[in-house]
């Protein structure tokens, strides 16, 4: 199984919008006979690729899988029923399919006398393809805040000045996770005081070859010659201040992550409607003691009432850290 998601996370999958998965076929003794994995819409399974791969060895075989094997004709046919046709005796997968047009694999197998056990190594597999599951199971998208302060909270300077908090190792690690998501949002603010363009650039500041959606947030009018509106990537100005309409919304047009780059107003609303799934906090080691802060007022008042952070990484670009968490209480 370990070989099967390492297979699932081969370089250069896509993180959406099918789930990454790997499969392994195993011979009567142990032995390794094919292995598949997944490269994105519209090509074959993982299940599939192996079954190409091992041809008649397949019969009598074990298929270790990160995921249930489908059960619904899409692109591509069924692979619980492929793996049926191709003889296999057993079937070990590691993750449940939460999509309900897909679900049902499992069962499938069993009618057809294959041996079926799941469950091994799961957590592993959820967490490779969090936001595919995340979106599936709540049915709206995987939310991570990034934002970029001073040590003492700051995200712009008294005269609204704010490019560049962070060091340069930091600004490209916020391109590499922008890179995963499927889009980005920001609030009317943002766009009408940094005018940012919103987009993926590598490292010498070229565009990248995928552009997640760019989302505007908000009721105000925005400039037509704005950078959001250039061609350099797909946007839409959705004109509301619901948080959960915005999430609806993104969700219906298969948004599963959404990277959430907006000022202190609208990160208020998403953290105070408890709709932020991850915080990615880049901090730099200055101090202004004035200023814009990171997050608008959250109507707290007591120390016993913060939000607290359960931190999962910490680690240091450069002269700034970036600390990642979740909020304590979310799964």
């Amino acid at each position: 199984m370990r070989r099967a998601l390492e297979l699932a996370a081969t370089p250069g999958v896509p993180h959406g919008p099918n789930p990454r998965v790997g499969c392994v076929l195993l011979a009567p003794d142990g032995s390794e006979i094919a292995e598949g994995f997944h490269r994105g819409a519209g090509t074959p399974h993982a299940e599939a690729a192996a079954l190409a791969e091992a041809g008649a060895a397949a019969r009598g075989a074990t298929a270790v899988v990160t995921l249930e094997p489908c059960n619904h004709t899409g692109r591509t046919g069924p692979c619980a029923r492929a793996l049926v046709e191709a003889g296999v005796a057993r079937v070990v997968f590691a993750q449940p399919d939460p999509n309900p047009e897909a679900a049902g694999g499992a069962q499938t197998l069993r009618d057809a006398g294959i041996a079926v056990e799941l469950g091994l190594l799961e957590h592993e597999s959820r967490r490779l393809n969090r936001a595919w599951t995340f979106a599936m199971e709540r049915g709206r998208p995987f939310v991570t805040w990034k934002f970029a302060a001073t040590l003492d909270g700051r995200s712009a300077a008294a005269d609204g000045s704010s490019r560049w908090i962070t060091d340069e190792p930091a600004r490209r690690d916020v391109h590499r996770l922008r890179s995963a998501c499927d889009a980005i949002l920001v609030g009317t603010g943002t766009v009408l005081r940094d005018d940012p363009a919103l987009t993926v650039r590598d490292e010498v500041g070229a565009p990248a070859d995928r552009q997640p959606l760019r989302v505007v947030m908000g009721e105000r009018d925005l400039p037509q010659d704005a950078k959001v509106f250039d061609d350099a990537a797909e946007t839409v100005h959705l004109r509301t201040r619901d948080v959960a309409a915005v999430l609806a919304e993104l969700h219906a047009r298969g948004c599963q992550h959404l990277f959430l780059e907006g000022g202190p107003t609208v990160a208020s609303a998403f953290v105070g409607a408890g709709l932020v799934d991850e915080v990615v906090g880049y901090l730099a080691p200055k101090l202004l003691g004035s200023g814009r802060n990171a997050v608008a007022d959250l109507g707290i008042e007591s120390i016993t009432d913060a939000l607290d952070l359960v931190v999962e990484d910490v680690t240091v670009l450069g002269s700034d850290v970036r600390i990642t968490g979740r909020l304590r209480g979310k799964d």
